[in-house]
């Protein structure tokens, strides 16, 4: 569990194919300062384990169906990524419960900057529309955001100078794609609420 708040960006080492999936390496010197054997980063706000570690770098494996699902398959060596150790039982949630579990990609639209924050419009995907609401919460490249509007078939956040700066998303360019992580609480009563439809016929 994550909590939308990026750590550091990190940079993308290598990325080496393997029959059916990507071995990635990643180095990131502060997430990585406590990294330990199958412990869990977020990377552009996708789970991964680690499966080897050293100084200031990690490396991790990127099954299929993680690279058919987000956009960590285009990276290239060079890239920045955003990166967020797993959150602490005991510490305090900033962001919102994210799983890490990405539900697919977006694209930007619009960059529109002002003096005090700059305003994004992303691509929704018809199957998520859903679950994004104004003034709800999403996480896009691994950053917890508040949506400004929500609309059948794109939302829009604002970011602040500080998110700009500490993330990914300060040089994102339209066209760019990032990751989607819904609000999973959304995804949960949905599917309750179909159990409890069924149920009572």
């Amino acid at each position: 569990m994550f909590t939308g708040l990026v750590e550091e960006r990190g940079t993308i080492v290598s990325l080496d194919e393997l029959s059916d999936s990507v071995r990635l390496t990643v180095r990131g010197p502060l997430v990585t300062s406590d990294a330990g054997h199958g412990d869990s980063i977020a990377v552009n706000g996708v789970c991964l384990t680690v499966v080897a570690h050293g100084e200031d770098s990690f490396t991790a494996d990127v099954m299929r169906e993680t690279l058919v699902r987000s956009s960590l398959g285009s990276l290239s060596a060079g890239d920045f990524v955003n990166l967020e150790r797993a959150a602490r039982m005991d510490a305090r949630i900033g962001g919102h419960l994210v799983q890490g579990h990405v539900d697919g990609t977006a694209e930007v639209l619009m960059i529109s900057p002002s003096e005090n924050w700059t305003l994004v419009k992303f691509s929704l995907p018809s199957e998520l529309g859903r679950y994004v609401v104004e003034k709800g919460s999403v996480t896009v490249d691994g950053v917890s955001l508040t949506v400004v509007e929500a609309a059948e078939d794109f939302f829009t956040v604002s970011l602040i100078p500080e998110t700009l700066s500490a993330t990914t998303l300060g040089s994102r360019t339209v066209g760019d794609l990032v990751n989607l992580e819904v609000d999973a609480i959304a995804k949960y009563v949905e599917r309750l609420m179909q159990w409890s439809t069924r149920d009572s016929r």
